[in-house]
């Protein structure tokens, strides 16, 4: 490799601390020094450069991207302020350098832009930098507060140096060829701290200068003059003075030091103090007229940032310098007066000690997330300030009110004087009274409403958003009831809901649940339109079913679902919409089209995704669409189409006190006339200025509020590229599609928030998840650019039209991350498929013009050819209309490898790998370029030390530490983790695609569970945003990674990972497992040399073969010669597929010897690596499933389900019957022993799955999988086995029960059916093939299968027929067979129609029939016969049910062919018809119908994980104490310390210690009753005592053992702690034995090292002296229980209170009750002051003595007394002395009230003489059986899964 320096890196930045990175200069050529801050906003540098608050500050930007929407016109001027530039905050740039990760360059794109930022910062001699990593400085800042720091220029032109980021000793050499330090290349500036200058005079006016309003708006003052504010300009931003002169008054600007006091009422009549840079307490001047002002009291006062501190120093408060300060847009602040919490925008360093405000001042709003102080006002004056900037520029603008409170409060004081001696008044009420307005909801019982079947529009995201809805309600002890017919979901698997419906979800089916399970409670809002139409169909029922619908309001919706309705309601608040109308008919259609004009964009009302929608530029295009949008709803919307404007999206989050938050905005890359769903989107934007995103923020809250969602919704705009012109395209009042991949590329968990949201707990009490100490009111700053890209499956479907439209047509999408566009864009392209390199050239079938004027699923390598073929980025934009911002990103990519294609391995220099790498080229991307192969390049690459890096996925910009999700980039210089897991990796799905969708998911899921469950650290790589297993609760790590060779070995190494488990995933894992097994990696389960055994038919055959299990005749593929005389052979028909297939990707049937060749030629062109397979097709063979699990080649659990369908139906689009009805024992005999056979021949550890053929009891193996399949989570969950479960164990090595029990009742069948989605792929020909067409599916249970069968029908959509059927039955055996199911019609009565044929042969049976014919097209032959025109019938919906079979297809037709039966499925399904097209399908279906089911709800529809407290249990709940409240597993559920360590009484609040009270009653039930509970079986606890113990260790032994686990007790003086073994060592080997950990220690310290170095939770037993948590807990139990309150009582402390643990523990947990303390103590051993002083504070300390008098002892409910300890005291005589001060007995009991009780920690020497112990009031041995159950309790909370 060859080694040149990297002569870009012409700038340093260096810290005080030493740290140093090198970047390029793109700003002015010089050297400069300041203090270094960072600011999270993600736009607005314009406004934030020139803001005069950060004067001599370098300023880090966390945001990667920089300079995107270039610079306004400097030259423009304020319309209203004349003077002054309209787009800045000052006349020039104030920071003194800038630091960024990524500059746009000179490639900008915005309207109002007329420079670039570079140029810009050189023309105000500004340096700045760039290719630096923002997030490690950030990190920095965070730990060790702001430092100086300089940029330093590079001076010498070359040097050998190759310069690395990082530490730098400042004496040793970087690199040891180079002969002088890295400082003699670069120039040297002294350090300089800009806080110690004056820097308010550097920025502040020089002379008074005034502003005045337009006249039209002007404010007067009585005497005739304008209303004047005084502002003081400290360092003014100019929106200040916007947003005065914008309200009326006339603004004097005054210098910083001017003396204005004089001229108060006077000359003005409102004083304003502006924000400015540096330290407060150096405004000495400015303070003294402040109070001045403040002293003479004439006019009203407001102050801003700077100004805030300064007004509070005038009025007697004190200020600090912050360690790292507030800098960004999206900081919340709660006003202290009405409770609203609100998102500012903040720039400062210092702040005011809310704690030194005198008497008359009070705190006006606090930081909701550090607690400092945001504003202050005066009691009695109207005097008021805040910290952050109401003002925004940059920032959200909810704040602005504050200047109309000044304004108007300036106003109140000129008409009524007295307004001066009240304090200022802020709307929206008082917290109180919002709180009254908006209580909790209080519901015990909630159902919700999942999304059935995964189709395109409603996908696996309603698997995540309904999950998560979950957690959130079971976190709150909800009972929670799921309707969901979709089997292979997660959320419908154990776990989660306590009760799962497999039905329908439709509101008939709701409606009997409602009925019979009586929720009070319902979610409509988490299973997409499906759930929503459910809703609206119900909205008057719920009141008289006495369901409450929880979150947003069904009226909301209906009026965000109806678009004139939402036209008329934005209208109404002056928000625009697209121009439309409403039609209900054709005509009514053309006639409002007239108004509008053409183009315009049809849809149809209450339609998913945009069904049934298109654009039409003529009538007759608007004729068609509205023929099919009629059939599929009663009415279509027509609005005007803004095709070219870009498309924004926000995500919106309202909770039900008003507190409004935008989560995430994202920008499509293609512009408006795609739908969202089939659009690449960004996040966040890229091109959008503050203004724009800020003017789009404000119009998405405004929108919300008014519409009054609660929960979480989006709001689409479209917006014209060339002005700020707007127009709201819709708002989902539900979580989307959207809210899935803004959840996942935020990290903020939207569908939890909602959820809680709907039970009106405010977002400021709901905490972040992810920083967990932070709240969730808070917008999400993003340090990184997320790109999302859809995935079409449209090879998949005969005749299927490929553009892009309206209408959605993708089957999945897929999030990559990164810290650059290009980075994210070509991790995506990979993602979306494995052969796909990144983006580059591709030879793809299109014509280049074409494809980017009319897009399709090709449009990317479209872009990626024409830049090949040399198209410039206007000729692009021209045609596309995507933004150039992103066609020069692209641009770039396409000429980066022009150049990579001029290098090889051995001319390839470092810095270029790196740059490449930063670019998101792939390994094999880069051998492709240089001619050399994966493998190498990676070696080559890490030989030169250029690995990625693990970064957070942080929703703060790495501003507060964050657990969460991670990304690997190559743009940075340091992990933002460290890796000591050595977790399990789990490989994930990858994109929902046909063949691979939620199932794989739920098996990924089901795998990490089980590995957490059994102790295992866990690690996900997933890229799919609608899944569960990428949420950030579910893996202990998450990658959000390609899995892919390279990024699989990379996390792998990273992790140092002790295991892959690649079975999970479906076919995309599988593909990769035998290059990870050949580097090494070990993969968990069956050897990736069998799986290809099994993948490689060659191999396989051989191997069946060997094992006597036969399969149809095969052979593989060299010659078109060969094959052909293979098929004469076995004869036609035969299946022609390449090896490695996921769901039988080109592979298809072949009829006869013509087709073989011009299918061939598609085929092989599918996977190169691997030949191409000819097989015997075998017609009328039934197919059966078996999946099953194998350990070390023994089989331990498998189920056979039977194919409703015969043989040549994909297996993914069958019925699926479990257990099977119709199979012969000796069928089933056989298929069993075949499978142990090749379970055995593979040696298959984990799950596999087998499909076979049988006809005539003859058995042929199609395929085998060795891994999860498709059916895994119908199988378990019907059979009610995970076998998911077991395979996991199996592979991990853990033990398992072999063929576990199955109890299923007697009459139950579950039937498996497929969801198509034809409806969406225009032109597709719904017939089932050997390609799989169905994108999910659902499963319903029955009594029979038909019962079940038309259960699971109904939830696919299907609508049962009333009275017309209309049958067309190709092959004369098809007639035959369907005879008698057409005469069990004709019995029932239906009226039957038919085509031609088929009607012969019925009419021939004696059977009446009427018959219908396609006529050739043509108006008048329609209208002669419309009585005999089948597609007048299906086209006026006449038909109820349309059973076509088409005859097996001889030969394949070319794709111009359109067959009159083709044309008839197609209309069927454009109409809304259903349709059956198989022959099986309609026979079972015909049967179910004939049955006349009534379709009650019986037992078999549900599974119930954990029992409803229902009427008949009532009694048994009073017995266990519960009065019907939630069951001990429930209150377990909730436990707020799974798996945390217990160290202190302060982890506790007051409803964790209701729980765990509450918790300790059922355990005392539980215990006199059974004597021993099972919670903790199979658990163990480790005991440490390092101090004598005998009541606290045999307590936790005894607890241990009443809750069913084990105790492994060590005693210290045998351990190894003798031999000098340090506590750390000693907890690291007790974590590797037991599940938790007791330890009682000497050392005060000893807890914090044992939980440092603890991998399970540990529990405090006594740390010396310092705390005793147990005992404290069962101590406040124990009054609880012995005097029935705490609250109200007299507690009376005696003895040593010095080193009594006990007592000092206690004292904490009493604050969280109203009790007055007396504390009673020898003076020597007497409290220590940290805890007096704490008692004082709270107001609960009443007496303190040396002597126990007659008066402490009768006003005292709790004695406690402690025990003088002797190993406490440092000299014996001392104990001696005072060891026998109080003893308490009879005597001293005498004044004691009666109903008192004494308590006594125990062991005790003289203070409780014995006489005592017969007292009823003695306690203190009542009080160890209350710790028993208190430590149950304890341990449940903590160990209980």
């Amino acid at each position: 490799m060859a080694h040149h320096a990297p002569e870009d890196q012409n700038m340093a930045l260096e810290l005080q601390d030493g740290y140093v990175c090198f970047g390029e200069s793109f700003g002015a050529d010089k050297s400069i020094a300041g203090e270094l801050v960072f600011q999270t906003g993600m736009v607005g540098y314009p406004e934030s450069i020139t803001d005069p608050s950060y004067r001599g500050q370098v300023l880090v930007i966390t945001f990667p991207l920089v300079g995107n929407y270039g610079v306004p016109s400097r030259e423009a001027m304020d319309p209203l302020l004349q003077d002054l530039p309209a787009h800045f905050e000052a006349r020039e740039i104030h920071i003194a350098g800038l630091v960024v990760a990524s500059y746009s360059g000179e490639d900008y794109s915005h309207h109002l832009a007329t420079s670039s930022l570079g140029s810009w910062l050189k023309e105000q001699g500004v340096p700045a930098i760039t290719g630096v990593d923002t997030r490690a400085l950030t990190k920095r800042i965070r730990e060790e507060g702001s430092m100086l720091g300089r940029l330093l220029r590079r001076t010498s032109a070359t040097t050998t140096a190759i310069l690395t980021s990082g530490e730098h000793n400042r004496r040793t050499l970087t690199n040891g060829d180079v002969d002088d330090d890295w400082r003699s290349d670069f120039e040297c500036v002294a350090w300089e701290d800009p806080n110690k200058k004056n820097l308010v005079a550097e920025v502040s006016i020089k002379a008074p200068k005034i502003y005045s309003p337009e006249p039209s708006t002007a404010l007067q003052h009585p005497s005739g003059r304008p209303v004047r504010v005084v502002c003081v300009d400290v360092g003014l931003k100019y929106n200040q003075l916007r947003c005065l002169v914008r309200r009326g008054v006339e603004v004097q600007i005054v210098p910083w030091d001017y003396d204005f006091s004089t001229l108060a009422g006077k000359e003005y009549d409102g004083l304003f103090i502006s924000n400015g840079p540096g330290d407060p307490a150096m405004m000495a001047n400015t303070v003294k007229h402040i109070k001045t002002a403040m002293d003479e009291a004439r006019t009203p006062i407001f102050g801003i940032c700077l100004g805030h501190q300064l007004l509070a120093r005038a009025a007697g408060a004190e200020t600090s310098k912050m360690k790292f300060g507030n800098r960004g847009h999206n900081i919340p602040c709660t006003n202290m007066i009405s409770g609203k919490c609100h998102i500012t925008s903040q720039n400062h360093g210092y702040a005011v000690d809310a704690k030194t405000l005198p008497q008359e001042w009070e705190e006006l709003f606090v930081n909701a997330n550090d607690g400092s102080n945001e504003g202050i006002r005066h009691t009695s004056r109207p005097y008021f300030s805040v910290q952050f900037h109401p003002e925004h520029t940059p920032g959200p603008r909810d704040t602005e009110f504050l200047f109309d409170v000044f304004i108007s409060t300036i106003q109140k004081s000129l008409e009524s004087p007295e307004t001066l001696s009240q304090p200022v008044e802020f709307p929206g009420g008082t917290a109180e009274e919002n709180k009254k307005l908006a209580p909790r909801v209080s519901v015990k019982k909630v159902l919700v409403l999942g999304s059935g079947g995964l189709s395109i529009g409603q996908a696996g995201e309603f698997d995540y958003s309904g999950s998560q809805a979950i957690k959130a309600l079971k976190e709150e002890g909800i009972y929670t009831i799921l309707i969901n017919p979709n089997i292979a979901t997660i959320q419908t698997s154990k776990g989660l809901a306590d009760k799962v419906y497999f039905l329908p979800v439709t509101a008939e089916f709701v409606r009997k649940v409602i009925k019979k399970e009586q929720p009070d409670g319902i979610y409509v809002t988490f299973g997409g339109q499906t759930a929503l139409q459910v809703g609206i169909q119900l909205k008057d029922e719920f009141d008289g079913l006495g369901v409450k619908v929880l979150g947003t309001p069904i009226e909301t919706i209906i009026t965000t679902e109806d678009r004139e309705l939402f036209a008329r309601s934005m209208e109404s608040i002056g928000e625009k919409c697209a121009k439309s109308a409403s039609a209900s008919s054709t005509e009514e259609a053309m006639r409002v089209v007239k108004d509008i004009g053409f183009p315009v964009i049809v849809r149809a009302a209450y339609a998913l995704g945009g069904l049934g929608s298109g654009f039409a530029e003529d009538d007759d295009q608007l004729l068609d669409l509205c023929n099919k949008a009629f059939a599929a709803s009663p009415q279509v919307l027509i609005e005007r189409s803004m095709k070219g404007w870009k498309e924004i999206e926000y995500e919106v989050v309202r909770d039900c006190r008003d507190n409004c938050i935008t989560v995430c905005n994202m920008e499509n890359f293609d512009p408006l006339g795609i739908h969202t769903g089939d659009s690449i989107v960004v996040a966040p934007s890229q091109t959008l200025s503050d203004e724009d995103y800020n003017m789009l923020r404000t119009t998405a809250v405004n929108v919300i509020r008014h519409l009054g969602v609660v929960g979480e919704c989006n709001i689409q705009y479209a917006l014209n590229p060339f002005s700020r012109e707007y127009c709201i395209i819709e708002v989902n009042a539900r979580l989307s599609r959207s809210s899935a991949l803004a959840s996942k590329a935020t990290g903020y968990p939207l569908a939890f928030v909602a959820a809680k949201l709907g039970l009106g707990i405010p977002l400021n009490e709901i905490s972040n998840s992810v920083t967990r100490v932070t709240c969730a009111c808070f917008e999400p700053s993003l340090d990184y650019v997320v790109v999302k890209i859809p995935r079409w499956d449209l090879k998949k479907f005969l005749r299927v039209s490929t553009l892009l439209g309206s209408s959605m047509k993708s089957v999945g999408e897929v999030m990559a991350i990164g810290r650059t566009f290009e980075e994210a864009i070509q991790k995506a392209i990979r993602c979306i498929d494995l052969n796909n390199l990144g983006f580059g050239e591709t030879p793809a079938l299109m014509e280049i013009d074409q494809e980017l004027q009319t897009p399709s699923d090709q449009r990317l390598f479209a872009l990626a050819n024409a830049m090949k073929a040399g198209y410039g980025v206007d000729k692009i934009w021209e045609m596309t209309k995507i933004d150039k911002w992103f066609l020069t990103r692209l641009k770039g990519l396409s000429n980066f490898e022009k150049l990579m294609s001029t290098y090889n391995t051995v001319s390839i220099t470092k810095p270029l790998i790196r740059r490449a790498k930063q670019l998101g080229y792939s390994d094999r991307q880069l051998a492709k370029f240089w001619g050399s192969n994966e493998l190498a390049v990676r070696r080559a690459r890490v030989d030169a030390g250029i690995v990625p890096f693990a970064k957070q996925i942080d929703t703060v910009a790495a501003e507060f530490p964050a657990m969460t999700n991670y990304l690997t980039t190559y743009n940075g210089t340091e992990h933002d983790i460290n890796f000591n897991d050595r977790g399990v990796m789990v490989l994930g799905s990858g994109v929902y695609r046909i063949g691979s969708s939620v199932e794989f998911d739920w098996c990924s899921v089901r795998a990490i569970r089980t590995l957490r469950e059994q102790g295992f650290k866990t690690v996900m790589v997933n890229y799919n945003p609608e899944t569960v297993s990428t949420d950030y609760d579910e893996a202990d790590r998450l990658y959000f990674e390609n899995i892919s060779l390279e990024t699989v070995l990379d996390i792998y190494g990273m992790e140092s990972a002790s295991g892959v488990i690649i079975s999970m995933g479906g076919q995309t894992p599988n593909n990769i497992a035998l290059p990870l097994h050949r580097m090494n990696v070990k993969i968990l389960g069956t050897s990736p040399e069998m799986i290809d055994t099994a993948e490689n038919r060659y191999k396989f055959s051989r191997m069946l073969d060997r094992i006597s299990v036969d399969q149809p005749a095969w052979k593989e593929l060299t010659s078109f010669k060969e094959a052909e005389a293979f098929c004469d052979k076995v004869s036609y028909p035969v299946l022609v597929r390449p090896s490695y297939v996921l769901s039988g990707a080109a592979m298809n049937t072949v009829y006869s010897r013509h087709d073989l060749q011009t299918y061939l030629n598609q085929a092989v062109d599918v996977s190169k690596e691997h030949p191409v397979v000819i097989t015997k097709y075998i017609e009328n063979a039934k197919e059966i499933e078996m999946d099953a699990v194998a350990r070390n080649g023994t089989m331990i659990g498998h189920f056979i389900s039977e194919h409703v369908e015969n043989a040549g139906v994909h297996s993914g689009d069958a019925t699926l019957i479990l257990p099977p009805q119709d199979l012969d024992p000796e069928t089933v005999r056989r298929i069993e022993d075949a499978t142990r056979k090749i379970g055995n021949a593979l040696n298959v550890t984990g799950p596999f799955n087998i499909q076979f053929i049988a006809k005539d009891n003859d058995i042929k193996v199609i395929e085998c999988n060795v891994r999860a399949s498709r059916s895994f989570p119908f199988v378990s969950k019907v059979m009610g086995v995970d076998l998911i479960e077991m395979a996991t164990k199996a592979m991990a090595g853990l033990p398992l029960v072999v063929y576990p029990q199955v109890n299923i009742p007697a009459e139950y069948v579950g039937v498996k059916v497929p969801q198509f989605s034809f409806s969406r792929l225009s032109g597709a020909d719904p017939v089932l093939g050997v390609e799989m067409a169905s994108t999910g599916e659902v499963a319903c249970f029955g009594r029979t299968k038909y019962e079940a069968y038309i259960k699971a029908l109904i939830s696919t959509g299907f609508k049962l027929p009333n009275k017309n059927i209309l049958l067309s039955i190709g092959s004369f055996k098809d007639k035959l067979e369907m005879l008698s199911s057409i005469e069990t019609l004709h019995k029932l009565g239906y009226n039957l129609f038919a085509t031609a044929g088929t009607a012969d042969y019925i009419q021939e049976h004696g059977i009446p029939v009427k018959f219908l014919e396609v006529l050739p097209t043509g108006e008048e032959y329609d209208e002669q016969k419309p009585e005999y025109s089948l597609t007048q019938h299906l086209s006026n919906n006449l038909i109820d049910l349309y059973i076509n079979l088409p005859s097996s297809n001889r030969f394949r037709r070319p794709a111009n062919y359109m067959s009159r039966g083709y044309r008839t499925r197609r209309m069927a399904v454009d109409y809304q018809t259903p349709l059956v097209t198989n022959v099986k399908n309609a026979k079972l279906l015909i049967e179910a119908i004939a049955r006349h089911y009534d379709l009650e709800i019986s037992k078999v529809d549900f599974q119930e994980f954990h029992p409803a407290p229902d009427h008949e249990e009532e009694a048994r709940l009073q017995r266990n104490g519960l009065n019907g409240s939630l069951t001990l597993s429930q209150l377990l559920a909730r436990s707020p310390f799974k798996r945390k360590h217990i160290t202190s009484v302060n982890q506790f609040s007051r409803a964790d210690l209701h729980l765990l009270f509450t918790i300790a009653q059922e355990m005392r039930l539980g215990a006199q009753r059974e004597g021993c509970l099972d919670i903790l079986k199979g658990r163990v606890l480790c005991t440490m005592f390092f101090e004598p113990s005998t009541r606290t260790s045999a307590s936790f032994d005894a607890a241990m053992k009443r809750l069913g686990g084990q105790v492994v007790v060590v005693n210290e003086t045998v351990s190894s702690t003798q031999k000098g073994e340090s506590i750390a060592d000693t907890i690291r080997t007790l974590g590797c034995y037991g599940d938790a950990i007791v330890l009682r220690h000497p050392e005060e310290e000893s807890i914090n090292i044992a939980t440092k170095f603890s991998s399970v939770p540990v529990i405090n037993a006594g740390n010396g002296s310092r705390e005793h948590p147990t005992q404290a807990l069962l101590d406040i139990f124990t009054i609880r229980e012995e005097l029935g309150t705490v609250n109200g009582l007299t507690i009376t402390f005696v003895g040593d209170l010095k080193y009594g643990r006990t007592v000092h523990s206690l004292c904490e947990l009493l604050k969280h009750y109203d009790v007055t303390i007396q504390l009673v103590s020898p003076e020597t051993l007497s409290m220590p002051s940290t805890v007096t002083e704490a008692l004082k504070s709270r107001g609960q300390l009443k007496v303190v003595s040396n002597d126990l008098t007659p008066e402490i002892i009768a006003n005292t409910d709790v004695l406690y007394c402690t025990r003088v300890q002797k190993e406490r005291f440092p000299d014996a005589v001392h104990y001696e002395r005072v060891k026998d001060s109080f003893v308490v007995d009879n005597r001293v009991m005498k004044n004691a009230k009666v109903n008192m009780i004494v308590m006594h920690p125990l062991p005790r020497n003289n203070e409780i003489h014995e006489e005592l112990d017969f007292d009823p009031r003695a306690a203190y041995f009542r009080q160890m059986r209350y710790g028993l159950y208190t430590r149950m309790a304890l341990l449940a909370l903590v160990m209980a899964t």
